[in-house]
């Protein structure tokens, strides 16, 4: 898998609505229903938002749009995504998400979304990869709990709730290859 993207532009709803492209061109209003619709409880994004989104994306070259006229209503753009566009989601799409718990909250379940629509085995190896990425680090935090003075109450705290929190995500990872039908 390439390397990591970075964490803001990894944590963009960008990829969604690319992702969305590559499946098909659309136009904006259509992206963001899709969005509400398949991924609401992962974004929270306004509809003004998405056309921001859509309007830098199509300002990078990622995606293309063109005006579709429309009988007795105001023409619309219809986006597709250009050849640029599909480079940056695939390597979006093979790459790890960190072990924070928001970032595979958001950023793995919309990367999981898009692996299992195009093959159960691109979802298991996602899958089998943010396993040993969160268990590496809740390795890290642990060595760090057993570093900390126990004087330090209140770092040993938020340490003790980011390893379990962690630990509740490697059982989530495993009801996800349960749920979408990907035990080995």
């Amino acid at each position: 898998m390439p390397s990591k993207t970075s964490y803001a532009s990894a944590l963009s709803p960008e990829y969604a609505l690319m992702g969305f492209l590559a499946q098909q061109p659309a136009h904006g209003y259509e992206l963001h229903q899709r969005l509400m619709a398949d991924l609401s409880q992962v974004w929270h994004v306004s509809l003004s938002q998405t056309y921001n989104i859509l309007n830098r994306l199509e300002a990078h070259g990622f995606i293309a749009g063109a005006l579709q006229e429309q009988a007795k209503l105001p023409a619309r753009r219809r986006f597709r995504l250009t050849p640029a566009g599909r480079r940056r989601f695939d390597a979006w799409l093979h790459s790890l998400t960190g072990s924070s718990v928001r970032a595979i909250r958001v950023e793995f379940t919309t990367r999981l979304y898009f692996a299992h629509a195009l093959s159960p085995e691109i979802a298991r190896n996602l899958i089998e990869a943010q396993i040993v990425e969160t268990r590496n680090g809740l390795a890290r935090l642990q060595d760090l709990l057993a570093e900390l003075p126990h004087e330090q109450t209140f770092n040993r705290l938020g340490l003790e709730l980011r390893v379990r929190q962690l630990t509740s995500i490697l059982d989530w990872l495993a009801q996800c290859r349960e749920v979408l039908g990907l035990d080995k």
